[in-house]
């Protein structure tokens, strides 16, 4: 009976072991605080979804839509709870081969994220090479 007990333990024990969260995905805040992004993993891809603005309204009282984007027919797809980040995978403690999504500019660009601890993360979006592009860092929230 108790090596059917020390097993059950060490079963669960190693469930619980491999199924601990990946320390990129929750609830991150952009530099400015203007917006927060949830990433998440469908797959074994990562997205991220700006489920928060700090200014959700136009000048005239409307939730904001995505009039910067250059497809005619998302231009009116709100941008609160728009998928921003996009087709990520997983390398190490950096997260490569992704896009990211601008609603101020209306653009697209390569992006690569990387982990800084357990509650910072470098979100670099570039053209062509990283070199030629910027990094700001976002904040977890809890």
């Amino acid at each position: 009976m108790k090596k059917i007990i020390m097993m059950l333990v060490m079963v669960f024990t190693s469930i619980a072991i491999f199924a601990q969260s990946d320390p990129i995905i929750g609830k991150w805040q952009n530099p400015s605080g203007e917006g927060r992004i949830e990433i998440y993993k469908k797959g074994d891809k990562y997205y991220g979804k700006l489920y928060w603005l700090k200014e959700p309204n136009d000048a005239h009282g409307n939730l904001k839509k995505d009039v910067k984007n250059p497809e005619k027919s998302l231009q009116s797809r709100q941008i609160q709870g728009l998928e921003i980040l996009t087709n990520f995978s997983k390398d190490g403690n950096s997260y490569v081969d992704g896009k990211i999504y601008d609603p101020k500019s209306g653009k697209t660009y390569s992006c690569k994220m990387t982990l800084q601890g357990t509650d910072k993360l470098d979100i670099r979006g570039y053209v062509g090479v990283s070199l030629f592009g910027r990094t700001e860092t976002w904040k977890k929230i809890n």
